[in-house]
């Protein structure tokens, strides 16, 4: 078979597998990345993911992850949510969760799916293959904008004239040599709406992103307390920020063209506070089965729902807030803490310091109990 029938054959699969956009690139068509990553290593921009730190040769190039790799097939699926993700910020009663995360995790469903292609690529060639789905060191953004499926907005994330903002990404390496597609150029313009929007300004310049200012980081990777400068601005953020995302225009078109293959769960579109607090490990589990939220564990996601609740201004909250200042866990405790001190009278909040601060061993909750509450901070 020749190489042009090929991708037509690999084309039509995909897109009868769900795959809405599709090219391929050369595995040595970005020698520019080394020297970004290692750019961005240097500026400390991946925070805790120290995982980007130890592999930069691998990450940096297709060739240092694979040397035989010789052409990469770049797929994508639309995501796109059939509502603003934004309303929910509104309601500061319930949580908000990204679009990506409202229903079963983008891993399981897309990489199986990918290996189907692969294996018709192997079986059509003879050549070697290898799948990623967003599970080794491979830089899936800028090599989908070398396969001319969309480009690197400024928000850092993929943005395709088809599909906005919204494209789940795969990766087949393969060492058959494969024709490429024209890369994709970059079509932002002069709008700045993404960088604009940042709740925590986590833009240092358009096209570039410190990981250490975005919530999503922060809620998601970040293993400890939120830092006290980027509490009030998580919002009801529980998981995820959609917001560079959202208000990107070119998802007017993705609107238009979008087929619905994730809908989000009814459950997880904006879920109360209230009950999510109340949730013990095996409860959060089984809520969250098959979902991407499972992955940062029930402490990290009590810590965010407190933080909501101390950003709700819901004196109703304060109970459920109280409950968790004796949790076995210090995450969660620290966080219930800032929360109580949000929602509390002065005096209420008083009486609970006397009670639980001499009995707590964790010095990080200490902390929460002795740091002074600006002025105005108390909701």
């Amino acid at each position: 078979m020749n190489a042009e029938a090929l991708i037509a054959e690999l084309k039509a699969r995909a897109a009868s597998l769900g795959f809405d956009a599709f090219g391929v690139t050369r595995a040595d068509a970005r020698p520019d990345l080394p020297a970004r990553l290692a750019h961005a290593l240097e500026q400390g921009w991946h925070g805790e993911m120290e995982w980007m730190a130890e592999t930069p040769e691998r990450r940096g190039s297709p060739g240092g992850l694979w040397a035989e790799a010789r052409s990469i097939i770049m797929l994508g699926m639309n995501y796109g949510p059939d509502s603003d993700p934004m309303a929910a910020l509104a309601t500061r009663g319930v949580g908000n969760i990204s679009v990506y995360a409202r229903n079963r995790d983008y891993h399981d469903i897309i990489k199986g799916r990918l290996k189907e292609i692969a294996s018709l690529v192997a079986a059509r060639s003879g050549a070697n293959v290898k799948v990623f789905v967003d599970t080794a060191p491979v830089m899936e953004k800028p090599l989908a904008e070398a396969a001319g499926l969309g480009w690197q907005g400024k928000h850092t994330v993929v943005v395709s004239r088809q599909h906005g903002s919204w494209l789940f990404l795969g990766a087949i390496f393969t060492t058959a040599d494969l024709p490429a597609d024209a890369p994709h150029p970059e079509s932002c313009g002069s709008c700045t709406r993404c960088l604009d929007i940042c709740p925590t300004k986590a833009f240092p310049a358009p096209f570039q992103l410190d990981a250490r200012r975005c919530l999503s980081y922060l809620n998601i990777e970040f293993k400890g307390p939120i830092p006290h400068e980027f509490r009030v601005a998580m919002g009801n953020r529980i998981y995820g920020c959609d917001d560079c995302l959202a208000v990107c225009p070119w998802n007017k078109f993705a609107s238009a063209t979008r087929e619905m293959k994730l809908k989000a769960r009814d459950d997880l579109r904006s879920p109360a506070l209230g009950e999510l607090v109340t949730l013990d490990d095996a409860g959060f589990r089984q809520l969250f089965s098959g979902s991407p939220v499972k992955r940062i564990g029930h402490a990290r996601f009590l810590r965010n729902v407190l933080i909501a609740i101390g950003n709700s201004g819901d004196p109703s909250l304060l109970a459920a807030a109280e409950a968790r200042l004796g949790d076995p866990d210090p995450l969660i405790r620290g966080a219930a803490v800032w929360a109580v001190r949000r929602l509390a009278t002065e005096a209420r909040a008083d009486a609970l310091r006397l009670e639980f601060l001499p009995r707590e061993g964790d010095t990080t909750v200490q902390a929460e109990w002795n740091a002074v509450v600006p002025a105005g901070a108390r909701i």
